[in-house]
């Protein structure tokens, strides 16, 4: 997949191209009808297929105060979009002077003048674009009738709602990780550095993988999760790249933490030295919320039915 952030670099091969844009956060399964709706009609034309995102995302830019957490940031977003099987990746610095474009003239210098696109995929709720946000589906058709590119409607995508970001948002605050997932088409994954905590794990017997504060992507609820530890500095097809994992969100309320933090036990696995590495953490099931218990031994019996509950989720 090639990468670029100016639409008048675009190589020449991809000129001519079936495209499609949004800021495609989580990459959720209504993001992927459209990515694979493109890549049909790409190759039907026998033309590459090409995705335009922004960076960062423009409610950061244009109202910091109300932006979204972002479920897939920068880095594990381009990797989700390459996963997609596109060919090209536009990825648009966005800032105060790019947003101040008519919505027309955006169409126009990207997709006409930039990529020459032979045909245009967007969602039905595309909409809110350019200065004013005035853009919306409607224009992009009157643009399309009269610069000669074809515009390709995907109509919304849901089970019993529409699949959205804010629906995966919303999920995830509640706990609702299983439900989230359903909408993304994977488990929710958050991704940061293993860093010293406590040690508490250790002493207990269950040495925990301590993310730092500062990890990408949206932490779910506090709560007891079963799920993933994967370590992305390792080969993949190492036996410990992948490792199931009891996961736990919250402030160890029993020894009267203050500092939210999110740590993972791998399951049986007491001679792991994970400090300083790069981890992603999916979250597959929710077990139970996090409590205070009145002793350690209590404590103790939470956590051996938690990782029952766990081994018994994660099973091959």
């Amino acid at each position: 997949m090639h990468r670029w952030t100016d639409p008048a670099d675009t190589p020449a091969d991809l000129k001519g191209c079936v495209a499609t844009f949004g800021n495609f956060d989580g990459v959720h399964r209504g993001h992927q009808v459209v990515i694979a709706t493109l890549r049909a009609e790409a190759a039907r034309r026998g033309v590459p297929a090409v995705a335009l995102t922004f960076d960062p995302h423009p409610v950061q830019v244009l109202h910091p105060e109300r932006a979204p957490e972002l479920i897939s940031p920068a880095g594990l977003h381009e990797r989700l979009l390459e996963e997609t099987g596109i060919d090209g990746l536009l990825v648009v610095p966005f800032t105060r002077a790019y947003a101040q474009q008519s919505a027309e003239d955006f169409i126009i210098s990207t997709f006409v003048d930039g990529l020459g696109v032979s045909a245009l995929v967007v969602g039905a709720d595309t909409k809110g674009f350019g200065v004013g946000y005035t853009g919306d589906v409607d224009l992009i058709r009157e643009v399309g009738d009269r610069h000669g590119f074809e515009v390709i409607v995907v109509q919304d995508q849901g089970d019993d709602r529409r699949w959205s970001s804010s629906a995966v948002r919303e999920h995830l605050r509640l706990g609702e990780v299983a439900e989230a997932a359903a909408i993304l088409g994977r488990p929710h994954r958050v991704i940061g550095i293993v860093v010293h905590g406590y040690h508490r794990g250790r002493e207990l017997g269950y040495p925990t993988a301590n993310l730092e504060r500062r990890a990408r992507g949206v932490v779910p609820a506090d709560g007891v999760y079963a799920g993933w530890l994967t370590r992305l500095d390792m080969d993949p097809a190492d036996r410990d790249y992948r490792l199931p994992a009891a996961i736990s969100v919250g402030t160890n309320p029993t020894f009267e933490g203050t500092e939210r933090t999110v740590e993972a036990y791998c399951l049986d696995r007491t001679d792991l030295d994970l400090y300083g590495e790069e981890v992603a953490v999916d979250f597959v099931a929710h077990i139970r919320p996090t409590l205070k218990f009145d002793s350690i031994d209590a404590l103790l019996e939470a956590m051996a039915q938690d990782v029952v509950a766990c081994r018994s989720i994660l099973a091959p």
